[in-house]
């Protein structure tokens, strides 16, 4: 078996925009590529709109990629029949943002839970309602309302229906997708906590993303940064907060909260200048130069490629590109 749960080569996806003139494009995301390491956890971060949602939908194979390649334990997910599809989505599953919209609302708890072996023919009625209740129980939920329907539970209630759903088929890889910023602080804590707990109990691989840097950083192995469908830095969650490369992750850390009002000023909120690039823009160089307070020359005619700088730490920045680093 290989070290790499998940290997992602290159993958690209654009859209049509809605309701544009002529052949304006979206292209939401753009040559991204990672590996998550079996029982390792992933932070992938960025602003609304950047493209993480729309990578997730992808490694499920609920959207197509335009290009690209992904593999499990070394074998391929995109490229093949819908046979082996089918089999191989055992592979990944997903916790989504609104735990009660994902959840099927004609469906008590336990068939919401028992759903997915239905669907892949695993095993008997008797074997599946064993699985389903073991899950209830890990999962910190009262046996007692397994027949109770999805609107009878509370949001950090539905959290834990749907993260017992995407466990029942034991897969390789986890996704969240801002699977706790819908909850209270107090109820959050808690599901993170579930989380870091079943990761370590059953060695499971989660691809955790978050535009909150704060729970990233506690929950995280390593941090991918994502800007315009690009990813920008990747690396050793210590490594990018204490030493973060990219300006845009230096700036998403200076707007992580303080709690300490005496040290939080408005000039160390980490704004940026200028306005962020559209995405329907096809612009030559980087996505971030408008932005960028470091910008050179080269970075409005030239898109900086993903380049390791340290161990397992690569940035896409020309100021730590060695081939493009400017003279003194």
């Amino acid at each position: 078996m290989s070290d790499r749960a998940m290997e992602v080569q290159g993958i690209t996806k654009s859209f049509r925009a809605r309701g544009a003139e002529g052949r304006a494009v979206l292209r939401a995301v753009d040559d991204a590529s990672f590996t998550l390491r079996t029982g390792e956890i992933l932070g992938l971060v960025g602003e609304s709109g950047c493209g993480k949602s729309t990578l997730a939908r992808i490694l499920l194979r609920l959207i197509e990629p335009d290009g690209g390649q992904i593999l499990f334990d070394g074998e391929p997910f995109t490229g093949i029949s819908p046979r082996h599809t089918r089999r191989m989505r055992r592979n990944v599953q997903i916790v989504f943002q609104d735990a009660l919209s994902s959840l099927n609302p004609r469906m008590t708890m336990l068939e919401n839970i028992i759903e997915p072996m239905r669907l892949q023919g695993i095993g008997s009625d008797r074997e599946r309602r064993a699985a389903a209740m073991e899950l209830v129980d890990l999962v910190g939920l009262h046996p007692d309302r397994a027949m109770h329907y999805p609107h009878e539970f509370s949001g950090g209630q539905c959290q834990r229906i749907a993260i017992a759903r995407a466990l029942i088929l034991r897969p390789k890889v986890i996704i969240f997708d801002e699977a706790t910023s819908a909850l209270d602080v107090s109820i959050r804590a808690q599901i993170l906590r579930l989380i870091i707990d079943l990761q370590k109990r059953f060695g499971f691989s989660y691809l955790f993303i978050s535009h909150d840097m704060s729970v990233v950083k506690r929950i995280a192995d390593r941090v991918a940064v994502m800007y315009l469908g690009r990813i920008v830095e990747l690396g050793p969650s210590d490594d990018i907060y204490r030493n973060p490369l990219h300006p845009y992750t230096e700036a998403l850390l200076k707007a992580i909260p303080i709690p300490d009002p005496r040290r939080m000023r408005v000039s160390s909120l980490g704004l940026l200048e200028g306005e962020a690039a559209s995405p329907l823009e096809q612009t030559t160089g980087c996505a971030f130069c408008n932005r960028c307070a470091y910008r050179m020359p080269v970075c409005a005619e030239q898109s900086p490629a993903l380049v390791p700088v340290a161990a397992r730490h690569e940035v896409a920045c020309f100021r730590h590109d060695p081939t493009r680093r400017p003279e003194r």
